[in-house]
């Protein structure tokens, strides 16, 4: 990430440089499950201090896939009131395999604090590429929003790894440009320009004041670097509750690892015994149990086997651990509830719209920065496209896994018999949403 935004500064462009790299690297880390500053540590053992890794639950990404299942899936609508228009633009969509592709996006955004929608042609078709925060640079930020950008993307060819750079800039007279350009990493690690592919021009003057790129953040404040163009991911300040749930997994995993079975057993119950056929065995086998043999000397003679049972605290460490999880739901924006050791008894779907208040709230608020990026990338298309891109774009995400629809449903028909609600309101609202 650093060598290329070096390159971009050599090419005379300003990247907004605040430090979101190292935190972004952070973040990173959890979501992978191995932060090498907690996860590996050393032990003393009273003669020598010992290598040790901590397990961990992996609980960063679950929150990240968690937040993406919530927020878009199968069930996203995006409609447009130009007939011709919205089948183009749901051409694109399915042939970017978009709502998979912008599902495992909006996961990565939220993990890592930023993702990006960045449209293009190619081969004569829209084609839309999905960046993840550490390939993302800002160039130029207005009213804290980003208006140039520069999005890098990895790229195999042989045993080449190219990095592929699609840089946004606007003219004097507020058009977007786009320029591209192709990076090899050499031996030593640097960064050289390569030819770029064929079909690919390396400047592309848009003539368009829209833009070709959408940043995708979670709904909250940076507190971390205040200012900062670049989102915070929605774990940034649940650390100290990811620590504390690996931290007492650890330990569950550790409890039961020290709590098994084992048998002292005299040395001579242990020794290797010699077949008539000259192989040699051992009297224990040690793929069968876990023994320890003890030399008793004369005393072995009169001694029997010995078992160690170790009394196991799961009850304690499970009840920590559901403190732990309920902690970092909470501090993740998901509710108390959402993580839960034991199962749950059957509710009605209102008492969980209820219970899920906190989670159906924040998920209103992440659907409001979602839905501007989703409309944005609606009209680049259309911009694409040579179509009017100031078409009104209607963005509807599926609130059925936190909203009791039912009853929802049920209101909807109470207000259409009063007036309240057309009958087209009614049918654009509930037919369209089911694909009926």
């Amino acid at each position: 990430m650093h060598q290329i935004a070096q390159y971009l500064k050599s090419c005379g462009f300003d990247v907004v440089d605040d430090g979101s790299a190292d935190l972004i690297s952070l973040w990173k880390s959890w979501y992978a499950g191995s932060v090498p500053s907690f996860h590996c540590y050393r032990q003393y053992n009273g003669r020598e201090r010992i290598p040790r890794r901590r397990r961990s639950l992996g609980m960063a990404k679950r929150v990240a896939e968690d937040w993406a299942d919530l927020l878009l899936n199968e069930s996203l609508a995006v409609s447009l009131p130009d007939p011709a228009a919205d089948r183009i633009v749901a051409a694109v969509l399915d042939a970017n395999a978009f709502r998979q592709r912008a599902n495992r996006l909006v996961e990565l955004a939220f993990a890592l604090g930023t993702g990006a929608f960045v449209e293009f042609i190619e081969n004569g078709s829209v084609a839309i590429d999905f960046v993840r925060a550490d390939m993302i640079f800002p160039l130029a930020v207005s009213g804290g929003r980003v208006t140039e950008c520069a999005f890098a993307s990895e790229r195999v060819s042989g045993s080449r790894r190219l990095l592929y750079l699609n840089i946004h800039t606007l003219d004097s007279g507020g058009c977007y440009v786009v320029e591209n350009r192709m990076l090899e990493r050499s031996s030593s690690g640097s960064l050289a320009p390569v030819p770029l592919p064929d079909g690919v021009a390396e400047r592309f003057e848009t003539r368009s004041t829209v833009p070709l790129f959408q940043l995708v953040r979670p709904n909250i404040v940076n507190n971390l670097i205040l200012g900062s163009p670049m989102g915070v991911s929605v774990y940034a300040n649940a650390i100290d509750q990811l620590e504390g749930v690996d931290l007492v997994y650890d330990s569950y995993c550790n409890e039961f690892r020290l709590g098994k079975k084992r048998l002292i057993v005299p040395v001579t119950f242990a020794q290797i015994e010699m077949e008539q056929d000259g192989v040699a065995l051992p009297i224990f086998d040690a793929n069968d149990t876990e023994f320890f043999a003890v030399n008793l000397g004369d005393a072995d003679s009169g001694q029997r086997i010995q078992e160690i049972n170790m009394e196991l605290r799961s009850d304690a460490h499970e009840a920590a651990l559901r403190t732990a999880l309920a902690a970092l739901s909470v501090k993740c924006g998901l509710g108390a509830d959402r993580y839960r050791l034991e199962q749950q008894s059957l509710r009605t779907a209102t008492e969980v719209v209820s219970a899920k208040s906190e989670l159906f709230q924040n998920v209103r608020k992440h659907e409001l920065l979602l839905s501007d990026a989703v409309a944005g990338l609606v009209r680049a298309v259309l911009s694409l496209s040579r179509l009017p891109a100031d078409l009104p774009v209607s963005v509807r995400f599926d609130d059925s896994v936190i909203e009791d629809s039912a009853a929802e449903r049920r209101r909807d028909l109470d207000e259409l018999a009063a007036g309240v609600l057309s009958r087209s309101e009614y049918r654009e609202k509930w037919y369209k949403r089911s694909g009926e």
